[in-house]
């Protein structure tokens, strides 16, 4: 038989439930958390029912990613918190003082809850507990009690522009960075949140679609051409169901502008010369940044010898309904048929064990039992499975 893949996930999704949140609440909210708990509503509609479990269920979740081929993940927030109005990763800033509390509240209570999920298959999992920018002292506190967990990285919100915090770009964020570099975790973002508020006008909906890439893309600009990467060189950053191709463009244009500023100018604008970095940015791209390319199509597969394998962790962004599962051997086969075995196995797991600190001696019998074969995934695809509805499948 040929030889397995390991595959480790990139961006899976996980939560407890509401019974499993109120033993990790301080007795004093626990009267707040009944009242919350009232109104509360999922807002995942493609987790309504009989989905749900998928978030929290071990026997259930295990079976599932064993069938799909997956061994480990890293696990991104999918569940609410208790106190907040919507998902952790659609979530505004709070809107004030009393509103911080009660979904710090919530949020402390999460992470205690995901220490332990994690805890109960230390190999296989790896979280991303979650921190607010609102209080930069709480923000360090948190990371710092993770780190003691046992974290290897954490979740940070993306900034919207139309809330009072200084962007990504400013030095007021450098105590975090420091922090962060310090502890030795890996900075991690998920596409979904950072939007401004755009009512609840009837395109209200489908223009927060258009544009919630750019809100996520654009921090790979902020924190590279601001000098983050190049005052905290031992940062990395790791961005999350974000896509691939974009940022070809993005790094061409940002080297672009950087060949400018060397010789003084761009445009009509000057620049002193502390602006201009010593290296260029797609220099500290490929020193500082990876992406989590969740169910990527072939042409996302082409993008990511664009950008180098080495920089590149595929996802199935389990459980969710646009994810690759119970199909993502398939989806591999439609991507990746005509790749050479040691690049499909530096984005399928070699680059995330680097960067999440997975051992792939432990999960090696857990591959040789569950992981696809690599002769299977040479296969092209020569039909889209019935009941498919990743994006995987349908993207050129």
């Amino acid at each position: 038989m040929s030889e397995r893949y390991t595959i480790i996930s990139a961006d899976s999704h996980a939560g407890g439930n509401m019974a499993a949140y109120e033993e990790y609440l301080p007795a004093q909210w626990r009267e707040a958390y009944d009242e919350w708990r009232g109104g509360y509503k999922n807002p995942y509609r493609d987790l309504q029912d009989d989905g749900r479990t998928r978030n929290w269920d071990n026997e259930r979740r295990l079976d599932e990613q064993y069938a799909d081929g997956v061994v480990a993940e890293i696990t991104f927030p999918n569940t609410v918190p208790p106190f907040y109005p919507t998902g952790a990763l659609l979530a505004r800033s709070p809107k004030d003082a009393e509103d911080f509390r009660r979904r710090k509240a919530g949020l402390d209570c999460h992470n205690r809850w995901l220490a332990d999920w994690c805890a109960a298959y230390p190999d296989q999992r790896r979280g991303l507990p979650q921190i607010f920018l609102e209080d930069l002292d709480d923000a360090i506190t948190t990371l710092t009690w993770a780190a003691e967990e046992g974290f290897t990285s954490f979740l940070l919100p993306h900034v919207a522009p139309d809330v009072d915090l200084p962007g990504l770009w400013s030095p007021h964020w450098d105590r975090l960075w420091a922090a962060v570099q310090d502890l030795g975790l890996v900075v991690t973002q998920h596409g979904g949140n950072g939007t401004p508020d755009y009512g609840k006008d009837p395109a209200s909906g489908v223009i927060f679609l258009m544009e919630v890439p750019f809100f996520a893309h654009r921090n790979l600009a902020h924190l590279t051409m601001s000098g983050v990467f190049e005052r905290f060189p031992d940062l990395r950053y790791v961005m999350t169901e974000q896509g691939v191709a974009w940022a070809i463009e993005e790094l061409r244009r940002m080297d672009g502008y950087h060949a400018q500023m060397k010789h003084g100018r761009v445009g009509e604008l000057g620049f002193s010369a502390d602006i201009v970095l010593p290296l260029k940015p797609s220099e500290y791209f490929d020193r500082n940044v990876w992406i989590g390319a969740s169910f990527p199509s072939p042409g996302e597969a082409a993008a990511m010898r664009v950008l180098g394998t080495h920089k590149i962790m595929w996802g199935s962004d389990y459980p969710h309904h646009e994810g690759t599962y119970p199909f993502s051997t398939e989806s591999l086969r439609r991507a990746f048929h005509d790749w050479e075995e040691t690049e499909l196995r530096q984005i399928l797991s070699e680059n995330a064990a680097a960067v999440y600190s997975f051992d792939l001696d432990a999960l090696a019998p857990i591959a040789a039992e569950h992981g696809p074969t690599v002769d299977e995934v040479k296969v092209p695809l020569d039909a889209i499975p019935a009941g498919a509805t990743s994006p995987a499948f349908f993207k050129a």
